[in-house]
């Protein structure tokens, strides 16, 4: 458990040099920086639009955003959910403009699914079944924690929710997959 908190730390501190390189003009910290958060800003634009096509626009924009924005990041923050944030807003901007949900279609589960940062094939049946059968909050808490490796308590800060709500939509949502895997959701399930 220490190890993963001490590769999670080790992993901010990563983003963040790459944030401030980016501040002072390093071509190769945005970079960087891509191929760190990649899927997790991917799978979380990804989980907001459900749209394989508009999630990888809002990916670019997060990045061009990152890259106009990166002087005004405040050292010792959590870089990663800054990132997440402007991933969010770029998304709700997309979806205010559709109006509407976009369908998942499976270029949308393929190009989630042969992700190299999902390689584990039980991440992989958990992703495609939230894709399907959870709802908007249920499927981005899921994402969160399962691509994104953030803890309930940093979900409930990031959403701006109690964590008591992100507890009971996570394991609600847990539940709701592990019934869908067992052939026993009938997407009226409110378990």
């Amino acid at each position: 458990m220490l190890l993963q908190a001490d590769k999670k730390a080790q992993f901010e501190v990563e983003i963040e040099l790459c944030i401030a390189g980016i501040a002072c003009g390093e071509a190769k910290a945005l970079e960087k920086l891509y191929r760190l958060t990649k899927s997790s800003v991917y799978g979380y634009s990804l989980s907001i639009l459900r749209n394989r096509h508009d999630a990888e626009d809002v990916l670019q924009d997060t990045y061009v955003k990152v890259f106009t924005s990166s002087d005004s990041y405040h050292p010792g923050g959590k870089p990663l959910a800054w990132i997440l944030t402007i991933t969010r807003n770029l998304a709700a901007d997309k979806f205010r403009a559709y109006k509407k949900l976009a369908y998942f279609d499976e270029d949308t589960a393929e190009a989630l699914f042969t992700d190299t940062s999902l390689e584990d094939s039980e991440d992989k049946m958990l992703l495609e079944a939230a894709m399907n059968i959870l709802d908007y909050d249920e499927r981005q808490i899921v994402m969160l924690h399962a691509v994104s490796g953030f803890l309930h308590r940093e979900i409930a800060e990031f959403l701006k929710i109690p964590l008591s709500t992100v507890l009971s939509k996570y394991n609600r949502s847990i539940k709701k997959l592990k019934n869908a895997m067992e052939g026993k959701y009938d997407g009226n399930n409110r378990e």
